[in-house]
């Protein structure tokens, strides 16, 4: 795992100062790691049976979609407000800085639906645990949250407590 990391590039000050940004542009460009990486996020819920993949606007799609076709399984985009076309359910979450809010259509997961939610990051949890409120509002059942990256010293698995959590790559600091 650690030649994956490797290929991931850190950006210090980005977005503002103290931030250190893992820019995984250059993981995508590398066609060997992109598909160790995909392969490795596909493995560890392969034998699962998934109805949905949700990918989390924008870099979840990313790895949402190739997900959802190789386990045979559609694909929901999750996105902010005012992006999609039909009837939504939305949730909010809390940002260092203020209030996000995401949405999802409202008939894209059925009851009993079950799912799976990708992003490439997991830091300090909010908006993934703001999609699994999208998902049970829905009445879908999450199977697990697959992320490409967690930071792990930000404690977002704490929100995502009862959930299978599965992130690829972790950084602990």
């Amino acid at each position: 795992m650690e030649h994956l990391k490797e290929l991931i590039r850190e950006v210090p000050d980005f977005p503002k100062p103290g931030i250190n940004f893992y820019d995984i542009t250059t993981l995508l460009q590398d066609p060997d790691g992109l598909k160790q990486t995909l392969d490795g996020m596909i493995d560890y819920f392969k034998d699962e049976k998934i109805d949905t993949v949700i990918g989390i606007e924008s870099r979840g799609f990313i790895f949402a979609t190739p997900i959802a076709q190789h386990l045979g399984a559609g694909f929901v985009p999750v996105r902010k407000p005012g992006k999609l076309p039909f009837v939504t359910e939305s949730a909010s979450y809390q940002l260092e800085y203020g209030e996000d809010t995401l949405e999802i259509h409202k008939d894209a997961v059925g009851n009993g639906h079950r799912v799976l939610i990708v992003d490439d990051l997991l830091a300090t949890g909010g908006t993934a645990q703001a999609v699994t409120q999208l998902v049970e509002k829905l009445d879908g059942e999450i199977v697990g949250l697959a992320f490409l990256c967690e930071l792990t010293f930000l404690k977002g698995r704490e929100k995502l407590d009862g959930y299978n959590v599965h992130a690829f790559l972790q950084y602990d600091d």
